[in-house]
């Protein structure tokens, strides 16, 4: 039972989403930090509001709809997803490709680590060589293909 548990904890996605937690929450602190510092002030300006959830208010009846607040939110998302975007996905989309360019033109990068395929695939090429040296060097000492008159 505490073998399965290890074995899912140290699974590769399991990791990689505690990372991905706990980069996500530092990220929300640095955009809240940006909507409340920045965009919040600059909104509330621009419809003369003391804070964003006051922006926009609009009164029914006995209560307000809170427009301002749902703005406030949405830019929070766009902020998050455009941090996410330039500081994490488009670097390792470049690094990616520029890795994969390299290795289409035979430049092995000692950063990446090679695959079980490219392990493989050379284990195989070797071998073969290897097989066409042996069966050279047998046919030089048999004598074989060459023609006696």
């Amino acid at each position: 039972m505490l073998k399965g548990f290890k074995e899912f904890i140290l699974r590769g996605n399991v990791i990689d989403l505690a990372v991905a937690v706990v980069i996500g929450a530092a990220f929300t602190t640095i955009v809240n930090a940006i909507v409340t510092g920045v965009f919040t002030p600059l909104i509330s300006a621009l419809f003369k509001a003391d804070s964003l959830n006051n922006a926009l208010k609009v009164p029914i009846g006995s209560s307000n709809l809170l427009f301002g607040e749902v703005l406030g939110a949405v830019i929070q998302f766009v902020l998050v997803a455009v941090v996410v975007y330039f500081v994490l996905v488009l670097p390792l989309n470049h690094f990616k490709e520029r890795a994969a360019r390299r290795k289409s033109k035979g430049v092995v990068d000692e950063a990446t680590p090679a695959t079980e395929l490219d392990l493989l695939t050379e284990i195989r090429d070797l071998l073969a060589a290897d097989r066409g040296a042996a069966n050279l060097d047998a046919g030089t000492l048999t004598g074989a293909g060459r023609h006696s008159d």
